[in-house]
């Protein structure tokens, strides 16, 4: 049965996907700002803490294909109001969260809501608004709501943590996902249902395997690489990861099209973005606390004091169409990699300096500069070749990258800033460490910079289709 269509007002429906897709890009950064208040709260460890982040980006990412599937299936409205629901009682339950376990395991539930939801967003836009220069403008304009928001949380996350208490960073999407849910209902309309099949083994292999690996290494941070519980949680990670593959590989309507890991250009745009997103990680976690434990900044002053990547980034960002025009995609890649191992170098050397002007704001306006120019390449070469049909799941592949790639990476992170047992509260050492930290962040990037130099062309490049540009957006929020 084809849904009833009500006559489209389009200014309400790009308001209210905007707003709920703003809503998860600024939930990946709103926590960052108020970390040293949510551990001296609930009594994190600092590798504990990192579960605050990897609980949200792990199932996010691992069930964002079989969350894009669902809409398909069950119709991209109700999957759209469905996921905002999910996300929206998840962040009622993390507020009032009064256990570090509480917490972790609503924001793995928020995780899921925003894997429900984001899919969505960009396809109510493909159905609401026709092929030409009005899709065009959405697609900017939801492009722009990606590019702001991590910056967004990371400031709005400050200043409620300073004013009224780092709870009112998950209650505040109360009021507004309970209003968007109603405008959705009333503004948007249903897409027609899909016949096929959900592959649910894929997604709990997968997401399961990752989380098993992932605590084996956070396990090492705290535990030693000793632990018995450490090796055994990689040991079934790695074996729930190959139980995925074979999943897949018999799969009549797989969630991975194994076709895709055909091509080694575009698996060498999946590594190099798996391995960018694990050095940029360590820069954002890491700084937000050094900034408030090292240089005593309120929480409020560190989310401001994110400025200063934000503005270069989105000018990079937009000037990228008119940069691939004149200088291709493959060396505004190459310089972007560059000027973000340049940053991220400098503010390693310059950690136990404890100065803001002098240590933080160069780094981070060249890290703002490179990360611009980095993601928009590796989206279309992720995509580059890949057959119509496949285009979304190419397009899910990209951005599970970019979510195991950030918790990979920070995963790793914890072990290096915790092998000299650096706390919160001796300053030197934390300086001391996250330098450390900032220089294996560097590692990444120059690896991912190799495989881009040697790996990744552009030749006969596909152009990137609404889908895809969906996580051209997401990998703004690194």
């Amino acid at each position: 049965m084809s849904p009833q269509h009500k006559p489209v007002n389009h200014g309400m429906v790009l308001s209210i996907i905007m707003l709920s897709y703003l809503m998860l890009v600024v939930d990946t950064s709103i926590v960052l700002t108020g970390l040293p208040r949510i551990q001296a709260a609930l009594g994190f460890t600092p590798a504990g803490l990192s579960w605050i982040q990897n609980a949200y980006t792990l199932a996010f990412g691992g069930f964002l294909m079989l969350g894009a599937r669902t809409g398909d299936i069950l119709g991209r409205r109700r999957m759209f109001i469905t996921g905002l629901a999910i996300f929206t009682l998840a962040s009622l339950a993390i507020g009032s969260a009064s256990s570090p376990a509480w917490m972790i395991i609503f924001r793995a539930v928020q995780g899921l809501g925003a894997a429900v939801l984001a899919p969505s967003t960009l396809a109510l836009i493909s159905t609401h608004f026709a092929e030409g220069r009005a899709r065009t403008r959405a697609l900017s304009l939801y492009a722009a709501a990606a590019g702001i928001g991590a910056t967004v949380g990371m400031v709005l996350g400050g200043l409620l943590a300073d004013l009224i208490s780092w709870r009112a960073g998950f209650f505040i999407n109360l009021p507004i996902g309970a209003a968007l849910m109603i405008g959705s209902l009333r503004y948007i309309n249903e897409t027609p249902r899909q016949t096929g099949r959900f592959d649910i083994a894929g997604a709990l292999t997968s997401t399961l395997g990752m989380c098993a690996l992932v605590f084996g290494i956070v396990e090492a941070a705290e535990s030693g690489w000793a632990s018995p519980l450490s090796w055994a949680s990689i040991a079934i990670g790695l074996v729930l990861l190959a139980t995925f593959i074979w999943i897949e590989s018999r799969a009549k309507q797989p969630l991975l099209p194994l076709t895709l890991l055909s091509d080694a250009k575009r698996n060498a745009a999946y590594l190099a973005r798996l391995l960018f997103l694990s050095g940029m990680v360590g820069f954002w976690f890491f700084t937000a606390q050094y900034l408030q434990g090292v240089l005593g900044f309120t929480p409020m002053l560190a989310g401001l004091a994110f400025i200063p990547v934000t503005i270069p980034q989105m000018a990079t960002s937009l000037s990228v169409p008119v940069a691939v025009r004149r200088f291709g995609h493959r060396r505004i890649l190459l310089l972007g990699l560059a000027v973000c191992v340049a940053g991220v170098v400098l503010q390693g050397l310059c950690a136990t300096q404890a100065s803001y002007l002098g240590g933080v704001l160069l780094p981070m306006l060249l890290v703002g500069f490179g990360q611009g120019w980095v993601l928009a390449p590796l989206t279309v070469a992720g995509v580059a070749g890949v057959e119509a049909n496949n285009a979304g799941a190419a397009s899910g592949v990209l951005n599970v990258a970019h979510q195991i790639g950030a918790t990979l990476g920070l995963a790793i992170l914890i072990v290096v800033y915790s092998a000299g047992h650096a706390t919160a509260y001796d300053a030197a050492a934390m300086a001391l460490h996250t330098g450390h930290v900032l220089y294996v962040s560097a590692l990444f990037l120059c690896i991912a910079l190799f495989v881009s130099l040697r790996y990744i062309r552009f030749d006969a490049v596909a152009q990137l289709s609404p889908q895809s540009a969906n996580y051209q957006a997401t990998g703004q929020e690194a």
